[in-house]
């Protein structure tokens, strides 16, 4: 007969740091030479840890002294719909097997949601292993991301801008300054704090580079992040406040014309690239991307920006949440008219019914309600359908490597 077990949750430390970064590597298999592929040892890894844990809000399963169980939150900032929202970022979820299907995970994904909710971090964002198993929990898709393939001979021709690209470290202030720009005047993009630059960079190549776009002013309006292996452009990651900087981005892309046999990398679903190019028949795979879910529905509603109506508008409905109570239950949404959300409990009845899921990814623009309402995740009117239609944005979230 085994040992008792000695299961005890609690917040994870400092001193917890080396099991926590042995329990990352575990679950999420990182190996020896992943780590000498990209310039790292293992105590490079638990010494970077080290701001993040400290930053982060951790909670763990113990058994005894050692770590079987954790999740991470990190404290981060999105945009949506042109307001700043705190947001908490769910990272580094992992158990080891020995100690799963004992319900040890759903305990502290209530406790990390408790605590997003105390710190009014009313929307949370993760990255999922498994779309099935976070969406019975309360996340959902919100974003896709087009991973695209340009041959050398469909590169655009270059196209005359005002401003001009210069090659810069991956860590100048400039392309920190360029994503500040472009973060503010895009709907779900995050603000990048000192702990969100340092989780973005942590796992990539040395030779990763940058080119930023200035425009005639000196001022950066985008950059592209690549590196060029085997005769293939690979863009990490490439972003542009006006069409000018675009156009110079990839005049700066196809300039490696001599160079490449192709371009590959990731792009927003909004962003049209292939109707862009004069040959428009390049390669596009589209996949989710990552998930969201409403923490606190009240405090989410005060700050949620609806369109301005001539009337005032009001829904009462019945939310259902898997994981917490303080969503659970009957509520009345009601919206003035300068486009102000407030949403309350009620003791009134109605046959209209939604999920935290479904609520999360109507108000986040990446489904409709009149789409949602057609493949029935939600049950109401359908006056109200066109209220909530009339009500929404319109706006997929962006996309990128937040951490």
């Amino acid at each position: 007969m085994g040992r008792k077990r000695q299961l005890k949750m609690k917040k994870v430390g400092l001193e917890h740091l080396e099991q926590y970064n042995q329990l990352l590597r575990y679950v999420f298999q990182v190996t020896d030479d992943d780590l000498r592929k990209v310039g790292w040892e293992e105590r490079d890894i638990v010494h970077a840890k080290s701001p993040a844990l400290a930053q982060a809000d951790v909670w763990g399963w113990f058994d005894g002294d050692k770590l079987v169980s954790q999740v991470a939150v990190y404290p981060f900032q999105v945009r949506i719909f042109n307001k700043t929202y705190d947001m908490g970022g769910l990272t580094g979820v992992g158990t080891f097997p020995e100690y799963s299907n004992q319900g040890l995970m759903y305990k502290l994904l209530y406790q990390a949601l408790e605590n997003m909710r105390g710190k009014k971090q009313s929307v949370s964002y993760l990255y999922p292993y498994s779309i099935p198993y976070y969406r019975r929990k309360g996340w959902e898709i919100i974003s896709d991301k087009i991973t695209f393939e340009v041959k050398d001979y469909q590169l655009p021709k270059n196209k005359q801008v005002s401003g001009e690209v210069g090659r810069v470290d991956i860590e100048s202030d400039d392309v920190k300054k360029a994503y500040e720009r472009f973060a503010f005047q895009t709907h779900g993009a995050m603000l990048r704090c000192d702990l969100a630059w340092n989780e973005y960079w942590r796992w990539d190549l040395d030779d990763l580079m940058a080119a930023v776009y200035y425009n005639d002013d000196g001022e950066p309006d985008g950059y592209v992040l690549y590196w060029i292996a085997d005769e293939i452009f690979h863009i990490k990651d490439m972003i542009f406040v006006n069409e000018e900087a675009r156009s110079g981005l990839w005049n700066f892309i196809s300039a490696h014309f001599s160079m490449i046999s192709k371009v590959v990398g990731n792009i927003h679903t909004d962003e049209p690239l292939a109707f862009l190019l004069e040959d428009a028949d390049i390669r596009e795979v589209i996949s989710p991307y990552y998930m969201a879910r409403i923490v606190d529905l009240e405090q989410f509603i005060a700050q949620y920006p609806f369109k301005p109506d001539t009337k005032e508008r009001e829904w009462t409905f019945t939310l259902d949440d898997p994981l917490l109570s303080w969503n659970q239950g009957a509520f009345t949404l009601h919206i003035d008219r300068n486009g102000k959300g407030e949403v309350l409990r009620t003791a009134k009845r109605s046959s209209a019914r939604i999920d935290v899921q479904t609520m999360t990814t109507m108000l986040l623009g990446y489904k409709r309600p009149d789409y949602l309402h057609k493949i029935g995740r939600i049950s109401c009117r359908p006056e109200t359908v066109d209220m909530l239609e009339d009500a929404i944005e319109q706006q997929t979230p962006y996309f990128s490597d937040y951490f």
